[in-house]
């Protein structure tokens, strides 16, 4: 498939002309995810709504849309804006979402707070951070991904002929536990974290064939230019980022979005971008191993038996 028909496709109207069903909102559990995920790509104005939304969403629940623009010292466009950005088609419907949000924290759930790690903190206390930390970032991820999304993206996995993963860093080890994942199950895959070979590799692909870019940031180079020359060779491409306006994600026929903690000094956003991508790679493993279960059972079965004898303990 070319550039210009899969533009066609993601741009076009549903079968018989009729317009695209728009995306539905966010349920009011994957707010938080949402601010957090993408407050770093909003304007300042726009990141003191989100902020606000988030932190309070009983009192902001009760405030009209002129009431949140004079409380985060902004303009109701400012408000509307980032409610669509946030995924609700106005601002009463993120009104709603707001006031769900605040019911479920007065039913007893946490509220959502991070932890920032301190040079002289405890071990212990570094210890209970890191997995707070690592649940939120867990939660946000599964709160925010979109399921038709990751439906989409395992079956084109399933039925690939072939699968090439880049990644660079973290991400490039992320890339490595998704290919060895599909090895075990019989599908040929392969993981590049070498820019040049991505891209040579990349130019063998066509349809049938699947790439997946794995990045946080979204614009990092040597994972956007393979993406890009699969895309352009008609393969069906995949990008898993926690930034969904990405330039990454114009190569992507799929976006499957990871969240991640904020960052600090001690703890780098590597560490908690790559728990999220984590999930979303066993999300894929799993569908895949489900849709494919009548090979994948077997091949899985003779991994284990062709490792087994190096796991017993010795006799001796």
């Amino acid at each position: 498939m070319t550039q210009d028909v899969k533009e066609i496709f993601a741009s076009g109207s549903a079968p018989g002309g009729a317009p695209p069903a728009p995306p539905a909102p966010p349920a009011p559990a994957a707010l938080a995810a949402k601010v957090r995920t993408l407050a770093p790509t909003m304007t300042r104005s726009m990141q003191r709504v989100a902020e606000a939304v988030a932190s309070d969403p009983a009192g902001c629940a009760a405030l009209t849309v002129t009431g949140l623009a004079e409380l985060t010292g902004t303009s109701e466009a400012t408000v509307v804006r980032t409610a669509r950005l946030l995924g609700y088609p106005g601002y009463r419907d993120l009104r709603l979402a707001l006031a769900g949000l605040a019911a479920q924290q007065q039913s007893g759930r946490a509220p959502a707070i991070t932890t920032d790690i301190a040079v002289d903190d405890p071990i212990a206390d570094v210890v209970a951070k890191l997995a707070y930390d690592e649940q939120q970032t867990l939660a946000d991820t599964a709160a925010g991904l979109d399921t038709v999304q990751l439906g989409a993206a395992v079956t084109a996995l399933a039925a690939a002929r072939r699968t090439d993963v880049y990644g660079i860093g973290a991400s490039g080890l992320v890339a490595q536990d998704l290919t060895q994942k599909l090895l075990r199950i019989g599908l040929i895959a392969h993981a590049h974290s070498d820019p040049h070979l991505a891209v040579t590799n990349a130019v063998q692909l066509r349809a049938g064939d699947v790439a997946i870019a794995i990045t946080h940031s979204g614009s990092t180079g040597d994972v956007i230019e393979p993406l890009r020359v699969a895309f352009e060779h008609g393969a069906t491409t995949i990008a898993v980022t926690g930034r969904p306006d990405a330039p990454v994600t114009q190569y992507a026929d799929h976006v499957l979005t990871t969240s991640t903690a904020r960052e600090s000094e001690l703890r780098p956003a590597a560490m908690s971008s790559r728990t999220s991508q984590l999930l979303v790679v066993d999300c894929l493993f799993v569908g895949v191993a489900q849709r494919t279960y009548e090979t994948a059972a077997p091949a899985l079965a003779a991994s284990y038996e062709a490792l087994a004898h190096r796991h017993r303990s010795s006799s001796r």
